[in-house]
């Protein structure tokens, strides 16, 4: 074999071997770190993980035990709690539509070829990944504080985070669009919003839509998850029988039931509509 192909794979062989070594450091780091976290976390629990474990399917007996002994009342309480989800569902749908909304101005005015002003697509940008880096429960106990209980603050808190998570997808998206319908409307005098509605809406409409329905299922479940703080809907009733305790639990697992029920069915008809619209656009 010649000297050259021996030198060849000399080098590959010895690259190969510092990419193991620095996956397997890498790797040991990793387990390390994990490890440390979760002995931290375990120190800091309540009781300790491990005496707690043995008994972490306590609870779900209680409530499923309850819910069987009351079984005949389960009909009743769905019908209860409906109105509930319903507004749970509707704190969603109403923080997703705003959301969007603001989200396509704000992709649109960070995204390179479009912006407005594009001296300010970095202040753009960082507003993006505040709106984004702030917890939906962080901004609605801060709402809570200053305007009280109820939907009003859960649907501005969930907004708020949508409007940063969506803008970051939408202008991924506007980024690949394509430019010669925009420089087209620009040449006959079109202005910024022409040119933005008539040569790039129509482009990625079909993507906004789809992350916009995946949105909407995880603020479906936000919605619910902020109920516990006093923030109304379902999660609302949820936290009031949890906190009853027995003697309520029945209460509670129809509230589960429902919230299975309506998660499962949200996400099966968006996934039906996001399936048809990329089907749409291929």
């Amino acid at each position: 074999m010649p000297q050259s192909a021996l030198d060849t794979r000399a080098s590959y062989l010895a690259q190969t071997h510092r990419k193991r070594l620095y996956s397997g450091v890498m790797l040991v780091l990793l387990v390390a770190m994990l490890c440390g976290g979760f002995m931290t976390a375990d120190d800091r629990n309540a009781g300790g993980f491990w005496n707690g474990l043995p008994h972490v399917l306590d609870f779900p007996a209680e409530v499923l035990g309850e819910a069987a002994q009351k079984i005949t009342l389960l009909p009743a309480h769905l019908v209860t709690f409906f109105p509930s989800l319903l507004e749970t569902i509707n704190i969603a749908a109403a923080a997703t539509l705003a959301g969007a909304i603001m989200a396509i101005f704000l992709a649109l005015l960070s995204t390179r070829g479009l912006a407005r002003w594009p001296r300010l697509i970095p202040l753009f940008r960082r507003l993006s990944d505040i709106m984004r880096a702030i917890p939906e429960i962080v901004i609605a106990l801060v709402l809570i504080f200053i305007l009280g209980g109820g939907p009003v603050p859960a649907m501005i808190a969930i907004a708020f985070h949508t409007v940063g998570a969506l803008g970051k997808l939408f202008s991924e998206v506007t980024e690949n669009a394509d430019l010669k319908p925009v420089e087209g409307l620009a040449s006959v005098g079109a202005g910024w919003m022409q040119r933005m509605w008539l040569g790039i809406i129509p482009q990625v409409s079909p993507n906004f839509i789809s992350y916009a329905l995946l949105r909407f299922e995880i603020n479906i479940r936000a919605s619910a998850i902020l109920g516990f703080v006093g923030a109304g809907g379902i999660g609302y009733d949820l936290r009031n029988a949890i906190s009853w305790g027995q003697g309520k639990y029945d209460e509670a697992a129809a509230i589960f039931i429902l919230l299975f029920l309506a998660i499962v069915a949200v996400d099966q008809l968006s996934g039906l509509l996001r399936n048809k619209l990329v089907g749409d656009t291929k």
